[in-house]
């Protein structure tokens, strides 16, 4: 059960009603992660949603981009982005052993998306400046210093859902991922 307010899409009003609107047409219904931002801040999950449009014009692929939402909410332990991300990931193109290697740190399939992985973990679970070898290892597997910035920003889009979740205990509307 949701801790936060948490109002249907149906009886929202003003800005959160134009933003589930969008969403529903989008995607076929609102999440109840977005429902919750959007129900208690408006502005919160117009943040959100940017940041994710920015994203789809980034240097990353959409499968980059899930391997990333997948090892941060893996090291968050967030069940709820956990089931969307592997969702997400697997019509991305991930396969199921893909998406646990990457959220596991371990071989994937795909040399480059573990060695992004490893670089994800390392940023979320590190305090301090992150390893020099850690950023060479990355540069190494082929990714450019625009898509290290634009992991970090994938990192910022999901740590917020992730926190919001984690406070919030959103009731999970996807299949749970294993």
């Amino acid at each position: 059960m949701s801790r936060l307010f948490t109002q249907a899409a149906s009886e929202a009003t003003g800005h959160a009603a134009q933003l589930f609107t969008a969403i529903k047409g989008a995607i076929g219904k609102v999440p109840n992660a977005y429902l919750g931002i959007g129900s208690n801040s408006p502005v919160a999950l117009e943040a959100a949603l940017n940041l994710d449009g920015a994203l789809r014009k980034s240097s990353l692929s959409a499968k980059e981009i899930e391997v990333v939402k997948l090892a941060v909410s893996q090291d968050a332990g967030c069940d709820y982005c956990l089931a969307a991300h592997t969702l997400m990931g697997g019509k991305a193109g991930l396969s199921g052993e893909a998406i646990l290697g990457v959220r596991h740190g371990e071989p994937s399939g795909d040399a480059r998306l573990d060695a992004l992985a490893a670089f994800v973990h390392s940023v979320v679970t590190t305090s301090g400046d992150v390893a020099g070898n850690v950023v060479v290892a990355v540069k190494e597997a082929g990714y450019s210093d625009a898509q290290i910035v634009d992991t970090l920003l994938a990192i910022t889009a999901i740590t917020f859902t992730n926190l919001f979740n984690r406070v919030n205990v959103t009731e999970i509307d996807f299949p749970r991922a294993g």
